[in-house]
């Protein structure tokens, strides 16, 4: 993965072009080379070794199919990354809760779906809400294990974004534990990693994780 600035300082002699007062990030992953005649025709051999018959009508483009649908699941979409000046002093926690998360187990090669919630206490700058999401996409559409890919998001928007505190909570259920072994259906699993203020002072965690929770709670109507 490569993070290009968009915006920087040209030097021409003496002199220089401000970079404007938005940063920018360019955010793609490096070409992972994926070639779909090859995963295609791996397809085929792996589902006839399984017995499938694939001279019918419906089965016959079934390959082809799975190899453009695990390209699309191992492909996360490139992005900008986009920062403002904390100018109002914003200093109490931001959270976007319930971020669909889709991604694959990496040891049996089928899906976890679920949500991630991202909380942070802003320093000097703030980040445009959708980018959260889009952090939550570059990790997850790769053969992954939960335990990492919460990791590995906080640590990048905490490299990245530099706020005071930051919590992720990862929540999924992994087709790999309810369709076969033990077929746990319903069950789900939950990872968290928290960063600076989040981490170190108790009530700053409390409150995020207060925060993130209020979502299941069933709403109360009227009589």
């Amino acid at each position: 993965m490569s993070v290009e600035p968009l915006f920087a300082h040209r030097l021409n002699g003496a002199d220089s072009v401000q970079a404007p007062p938005r940063t920018a990030l360019r955010v793609v992953e490096p070409p992972r080379g994926a070639n779909l005649v090859d995963a295609e025709q791996a397809a085929t051999a792996f589902l006839v070794a399984l017995g499938v018959d694939l001279d019918t009508e419906s089965l016959a483009a079934t390959p082809a199919r799975m190899a453009r649908a695990y390209a699309e699941m191992f492909s996360p979409r490139p992005f900008d990354l986009t920062t403002f000046p904390n100018d109002a002093g914003y200093d109490e926690l931001i959270i976007a809760r319930a971020i669909p998360v889709q991604s694959v187990c990496e040891h049996h090669l089928l899906p976890f779906v679920g949500v991630a919630h991202v909380g942070y206490l802003p320093g000097e700058r703030i980040l445009g809400l959708s980018k959260l999401a889009r952090v939550v996409e570059l990790f997850a559409r790769r053969p992954q294990v939960q335990e990492r890919l919460t990791q590995q998001i906080a640590d990048w928007l905490q490299d990245h974004v530099a706020p005071r505190g930051l919590g992720v909570v990862v929540e999924a259920e992994h087709l790999c534990m309810t369709v076969r072994g033990v077929r746990a259906s319903g069950a789900s699993t939950v990872t968290s990693a928290l960063h600076g203020q989040l981490r170190a002072d108790a009530a700053s965690r409390a409150e995020f994780f207060t925060l993130i929770a209020a979502h299941k709670q069933p709403e109360v109507r009227g009589a």
